[in-house]
């Protein structure tokens, strides 16, 4: 039996098993040996979270394993501890930066003559160009991290946290750099011209080359599972659950006319993320290119009128920023609140180190693999060290009040509260932005979800319509049912992308360094011509 084969009747089984506990969960024995339902009959979305709670437990203890940080203890003398993931994140990410002497500083002069096409020819293979490339993957980042991702991270570690969020965005450049290179670099094209690529075709091929096909092999396989389920929760129901919430608050809370009308909101939804969807990257490059740079763009605007009005508080804002990031309480609750707590959420940000946007990236027009490398330094620039900061310093500088243990509506609230303060109609922008920010990373996530989901069971129509039906569909559940621990099982299995995705980075970064050499002689070539 081959994998392809192994993989689907797993699958199918796993479907079945989830169905029969859903339906038939809350049936109870009558002494007469009939079944009939319980008083208290549980709903289909608190049937789903139970079915999903113990799987959640158990995954985010695995991915989320904790580990003690040397030298440092709490108020009782106990060790401190933080998730492996995000220490791996961490030190990989200042690593690879030291490795490639910062490129992510030298590089963004380079990044940004790449995405202008000095160096690329119209011939060149592949299917999408540098700045769609760029923009689909920007819009699986920009979005709630940037709006209520910064809201938590403050309300945990103070002002101070908003400098450990800028430099853990500044240090993922390079992350993002390597990872896209190798997704480039080890990408396939079929017969019809169609870019498949990702981290599992770069962990696949490239230990392939090493004399390690089998244990590539293995990890192309976790890293594209993890990638599909994560498709389904973190970029899908948590979007349009998130979008659908904005809309009742937007529109009178509980006596919005939207209340408990989620399958309706969800199913318009779903429909326009199909039309998107099904025309593959081409569609969605076409999409984003125009929707990422519009959303961006009025956000960051109103975002530089806030500033502008307040323009003398701002050194008081950096200022109050680093201290807060170096004194000895803050510094705590900012490096370790923001890491532990808000940049588990945060970090979806710029996802640097998942190897989920080098599936984007890969699709570009490029005969030199480490030219979209250059392009991806953009990308947690532009999320993370540009977005996250304005959004910061317009919360900072508004006094807004950030409750304690605040979840992503009470986050987004905050932030809606404190671009209103000065804009009263921001809310409402507020809303169109957080929706489309959602619809954004749902076409961009789909792309992702899709091309793993080809990995595994085979790239024919049949099923990528498949993925794509299944997809959409999920829209409709995420924006109608609350899921907790569907989307906590998803943030780990996002997040569970890391491990194979590492290994393979630094078990090929000599390939990295290969393909840098090769362009950075090309561009020469080029300008002194």
């Amino acid at each position: 039996m081959n994998s392809k084969v192994l993989a689907s009747k797993l699958t199918t089984s796993l479907l079945i098993l989830m169905s029969f506990f859903i339906f038939t969960g809350d049936l109870v024995a009558q002494e007469d040996g009939t079944e009939v339902k319980t008083e208290e009959v549980k709903g289909f979305d608190e049937k789903v979270d139970d079915f999903f709670k113990p799987i959640s437990e158990f995954s985010n203890n695995i991915v989320f394993f904790q580990v003690p940080i040397p030298g440092v203890t709490d108020s009782s003398g106990e060790s401190v501890k933080m998730p492996f993931v995000l220490a791996l994140l961490g030190i990989s990410a200042v690593f690879l930066t030291l490795a490639f002497g910062f490129v992510n500083i030298r590089g963004l002069g380079k990044s940004v003559r790449t995405i202008r096409g000095k160096y690329s020819s119209s011939d060149d293979p592949g299917e999408i160009t540098h700045f769609q490339a760029l923009c689909a993957a920007l819009s699986a980042t920009v979005g709630l991290g940037n709006i209520a991702g910064v809201a938590i991270a403050i309300s945990i570690g103070g002002p101070g946290a908003t400098f450990w969020m800028i430099v853990c965005g500044f240090l993922g450049m390079t992350t993002k750099f390597c990872e896209c290179t190798l997704g480039t670099k080890y990408r396939d094209i079929d017969e019809n011209g169609k870019v498949h690529g990702g981290g599992m075709y770069y962990l696949s091929k490239g230990f392939a080359e090493l004399g390690a096909a089998k244990f590539g092999k293995i990890l192309a396989v976790i890293f594209a599972i993890a990638c599909v389920l994560g498709s389904f929760g973190a970029g899908n129901m948590f979007q349009g659950n998130q979008a659908f919430e904005q809309m009742i608050a937007i529109t009178g809370g509980e006596s919005s006319w939207f209340q408990n009308k989620g399958w309706l909101f969800g199913l318009v939804l779903a429909v326009l993320v199909g039309l998107v969807i099904i025309g593959g990257i081409k569609s969605i490059g076409k999409v984003t290119s125009k929707l990422v740079p519009f959303m961006c763009g009025v956000y960051v605007l109103c975002a530089l009128y806030i500033l502008f009005a307040h323009f003398g508080q701002i050194p008081n804002a950096f200022a109050s920023i680093l201290s807060g990031a170096f004194s000895s309480d803050a510094a705590f609750g900012g490096f370790i609140g923001v890491l532990i707590q808000g940049m588990k959420r945060a970090a979806f940000s710029n996802e640097a180190g998942f190897g989920s946007a080098p599936i984007a990236h890969s699709a570009v027009k490029t005969s030199k693999p480490a030219s979209e490398g250059y392009v991806a330094l953009l990308e947690p620039f532009v999320d993370t060290v540009v977005v996250c900061t304005m959004t910061a310093l317009v919360i900072i500088i508004t006094g807004s009040n950030i409750p304690d243990g605040a979840g992503w509506s009470q986050a987004i609230g905050v932030t809606s509260v404190a671009f209103g303060s000065v804009l009263s109609w921001f809310p409402y922008v507020l809303f169109v932005a957080v929706l489309l920010f959602a619809f954004s990373t749902m076409i961009s996530w789909s792309y992702y979800g899709q091309t793993a989901w080809a990995y595994l069971f085979g790239r024919g129509k049949k099923a990528e319509m498949f993925y794509k039906t299944i997809f959409c569909l999920v829209v409709i559940i995420g924006a109608s049912v609350n899921l907790g621990s569907v989307i906590s099982f998803s943030d780990a299995m996002v997040f569970a992308m890391c491990f194979p995705n590492f290994i393979g980075i630094y078990f090929l970064l000599p390939k990295v360094k290969e393909e840098v050499k090769i362009y950075d002689e090309h561009m020469y070539k080029i300008d002194n011509q």
